[in-house]
């Protein structure tokens, strides 16, 4: 049996799951304990953009999205993230059979994998799924939330984002999947730079248009934001912004900043 090592256990993400558990839980009391109206808590979503810093800096922001995309009881999640540590041309498939994780294995749908592969010409570049962490922070979420779901794993490289918009088409028509759409932000401006920045990006999501992500967003899962956010448009789907922060927010360092975002695309 192939396994998808979690390669960034214990950097990215606590390495025991008695310590994510309790950052899921402390999370959750602060969000419960701030919203008022919780009726955004019972929505039931298609797809989310969530971010995929060091749970310290952006994992508050992730967990929203995830919680309420368990409401959604997705029997399979597929996981759209941009590579960081290897350059190849179009998407990834992970042919794997199984993805560690500090609360237990998640299972892979590889069949549904190969489909995918073998329809819209995915590759598959093992190397590109050894550490990769826009996707791999996901998991213990999905395992939290979706406890009988499966995963597929898509990471890529090189690519238009309409590639990816047939992919997510055809994910979608099936009522029984979910995407998470995995993406940070700005990188490494001063606190008023990235607010800047990111205020494009969050207004691109929230009006669905991509020609205003284009003046300035620069997340770096843009690709997969504007897939997914032409797949709204096109199907008359709704966006909804949860919550948007940047790494200042833990650290304090206003100098050299990341911004982080989490949404909903509800039906």
């Amino acid at each position: 049996m192939n396994i998808r090592i979690a390669g960034n256990r214990g950097a990215f993400y606590p390495a025991t799951c008695n310590e994510i558990e309790k950052m899921i839980d402390h999370w959750n009391g602060i969000l419960d304990e701030a919203l008022k109206d919780k009726s955004i808590l019972e929505e039931k979503p298609r797809a989310i953009i969530v971010p995929h810093a060091g749970y310290i800096y952006s994992g508050f922001t992730a967990n929203i999205a995830h919680r309420i995309l368990g409401n959604s009881h997705p029997k399979r999640v597929v996981v759209i993230g941009p590579s960081h540590h290897v350059y190849f041309e179009g998407v990834s498939a992970s042919l794997m059979d199984r993805y560690e994780s500090p609360c237990g294995d998640v299972p892979i749908d590889r069949a549904y994998a190969e489909e995918l592969a073998a329809k819209f010409g995915l590759t598959f570049v093992p190397e590109a799924h050894n550490k990769e962490h826009s996707t791999e922070t996901q998991i213990p979420f999905i395992r939290h939330y979706e406890p009988e779901a499966k995963v597929v794993e898509l990471i890529y490289g090189k690519v238009d984002y309409t590639a990816l918009v047939p992919i997510i088409d055809a994910v979608l028509a099936d009522p029984d999947n979910a995407v998470v759409i995995s993406s940070d932000l700005s990188h490494f401006y001063t606190l008023e730079q990235a607010r800047q920045l990111d205020n494009i990006c969050l207004a691109g999501v929230a009006e669905e248009d991509i020609g205003l992500l284009d003046k300035g967003c620069e997340a770096c899962g843009i690709i997969g934001i504007k897939a997914i956010i032409a797949a709204a448009k096109e199907h008359g789907w709704k966006t909804q912004l949860l919550d948007y922060r940047t790494s200042a927010d833990a650290s304090g360092d206003t100098q050299r900043v990341v911004g982080y975002m989490s949404a909903l695309i509800l039906p």
